[in-house]
């Protein structure tokens, strides 16, 4: 694959156009086979919606890059073999629930043949570095499968930083990466016409986990060359929305002694809409500030602006929204939020 200092237009034109128009047909192919997502107390949506959005970002995404290509970077076709394992495995769970343990274990065995093929973080020269690498996949992974709670969110997520990874991909000389990147912008981005409020067709956990999967592992494959501070510091800042949305769900759902795991409208993009923000509104915040702190990230990755002044500061600010946050009520007021005794 050719290497330049932008990656070329044509891909991630090829993605957006494949992901409007297949996400279209999938969506037909769903209703038909009744692969729908009907609503429920736990959910946002009033309809029963399409699932199979997630296999459109995946084909779009991975076709306009992988078909012209004759000679393409070892490393790249192991990522782009991970990240279908995974959107398998999501496609699995949205058509019949797995185990959690059984999603877990895939998922670890999905990162580490991802991390064994040297998309890693380098900070101690030893199997330290590995272990730490698998975590940051498989928790990046599913909390972008935890942001894809409203219309639109995760995509517009993936929208920009993905954005911002491919810039800084081709910047850092990785137009392997930086062409895979801006495809999966543009795919997330043609997902967008339908997934916009009113949704018309859910990415499920096909195209949550797959977006999640590819933005960990590019990120970690751009990153190894970079100190361990700057590393680190880019790292964090490119999942600050996901790992945030995250944290807010699970101190929340723990204070009020709820089941972690249990979906709920719980999540940062709910208690937006209860300080007045519609849904388009949310998606659009949530996308600037993924954009800004990803786009931070690069810069401190091409050691633009310091970490150790980033590094505390992002930190602060994470545990400052986490905090603040739960002041919103979401859950009943004088409800018994423990599961149900089955004695």
């Amino acid at each position: 694959m050719t290497v330049g200092a932008l990656p070329p237009a044509g891909p991630a034109l090829s993605a957006a156009a494949t992901s409007v128009l297949l996400s279209e047909l999938l969506r037909r192919l769903a209703l038909r086979s009744g692969l729908v997502d009907c609503p429920s107390m736990r959910k946002a949506h009033r309809r029963p919606t399409p699932y199979l959005g997630g296999v459109a970002i995946a084909v779009a995404t991975l076709l306009p890059v992988f078909a012209p290509l004759r000679d393409p970077e070892p490393g790249l076709l192991v990522i782009a073999a991970a990240a279908v394992a995974v959107c398998v495995l999501g496609l699995a769970d949205d058509v019949r629930p797995l185990s959690p343990l059984l999603r877990l274990a895939a998922e670890v065995g999905a990162a580490s043949l991802v991390v064994s093929a040297g998309a890693r973080l380098a900070f101690f020269g030893n199997a330290v570095d590995g272990v730490i690498s698998v975590l940051f996949i498989v928790l990046l992974t599913n909390a972008f499968n935890l942001l894809d709670n409203m219309d639109g969110v995760a995509a517009a997520v993936g929208v920009g930083t993905s954005a911002s990874l491919a810039a800084g991909a081709a910047l850092a000389g990785r137009g392997d990466l930086a062409v895979l990147l801006s495809a999966l912008s543009a795919g997330c981005a043609g997902f967008l016409f339908h997934n916009w409020t009113p949704a018309r067709i859910f990415m499920g956990d096909a195209g949550s986990l797959f977006i999640g999967f590819v933005l960990a592992t590019t990120t970690l494959a751009a990153l190894r060359p970079c100190p361990p501070l700057a590393a680190g510091t880019a790292a964090l800042l490119v999942a600050f929305v996901p790992m945030v949305d995250t944290a807010i769900v699970l101190v929340s759902r723990h204070r009020a002694r709820r089941p972690l795991l249990k979906g709920g409208t719980d999540h940062l993009s709910h208690r937006l809409r209860l300080l007045g923000l519609s849904g388009p509104q949310i998606a659009l915040v949530l996308f600037a500030v993924a954009t800004s702190t990803s786009l931070t990230g690069v810069l401190v990755a091409r050691r633009a602006l310091p970490p150790w002044g980033l590094l505390p500061l992002g930190a602060a600010s994470a545990i400052g929204l986490v905090l603040f946050v739960q002041r919103i009520p979401v859950y009943p007021q004088g409800c018994d939020q423990r599961p149900a005794s089955t004695s």
